[in-house]
């Protein structure tokens, strides 16, 4: 049996990052594909608490939330360090990842969803949270600096997961002229070779989304 397990939804962003990380780490592991319309009774019985996927399991005993999951892996598998080693930088590099989660990866959502109006102003405030980010970079090839660390895998989601988003709700939140230091960074990412093999499918995605909205949008009008 395998060592290290991951049980994960392969269209999920939280997911890839936890493969991204083991693969930096030269850690070989079993991807374990949940049906998140009918959970398995290992996820229930390893995250009893919220069901969600990630979760990583190490010799059986089960770590969740993808953050702390990739704590948990640089912490146990020492080669290439994703976290800083200095606890000032550390504790910066967690409060800029779980910033993203709430307000960037949320924000985004939140104004594919809008119409109207309200899409604007969801675009106009998601945008506010991402200028933050883009100060992140002033200097820095990664947001790990010459190489790709944490929090890049935290945010690896913005080249392809909020690319779609884009297309599918019709928006534009990474624009190149307003933010030029992410726009290059998210081309940059995208491109290393450990990165692109996680991808999901472009098509799938897209599919994904386009019901997740269409389904989203259709609760609002029958509770209005």
């Amino acid at each position: 049996m395998a060592e290290v397990k991951v049980i994960g939804a392969s269209l999920s962003l939280f997911c890839t990052r936890i493969e991204w990380a083991l693969k930096l780490k030269g850690v070989e592991y079993e991807y374990i594909e949940e049906d998140l319309k009918n959970k398995s009774h290992i996820l229930v019985n390893s995250n009893p608490v919220h069901k969600k996927v990630p979760v990583l399991l190490h010799r059986d005993k089960p770590i969740c939330e993808s953050l702390l999951i990739l704590e948990y892996i640089d912490e146990v598998w020492k080669d290439n360090p994703l976290l800083p080693q200095h606890p000032y930088q550390k504790a910066i590099a967690r409060f800029w990842a779980e910033f993203a989660d709430e307000k960037c990866v949320m924000g985004a959502w939140g104004a594919c969803q809008a119409e109207g109006e309200e899409k604007e102003k969801a675009v106009e405030s998601a945008a506010e949270s991402f200028a933050y980010l883009e100060k992140q970079l002033e200097g820095n090839k990664y947001f790990g600096g010459e190489e790709i660390g944490y929090l890049d895998l935290a945010l690896g989601w913005i080249p392809h997961w909020l690319n779609v988003m884009e297309q599918v709700a019709d928006m534009k939140l990474l624009d190149a002229d307003k933010f030029p230091l992410l726009h290059e960074w998210a081309q940059r990412f995208i491109q290393l070779p450990l990165i692109k093999e996680c991808l999901p499918p472009r098509e799938d995605l897209v599919n994904y989304f386009a019901a997740s909205l269409t389904y989203m949008r259709s609760l609002k009008a029958n509770h209005q």
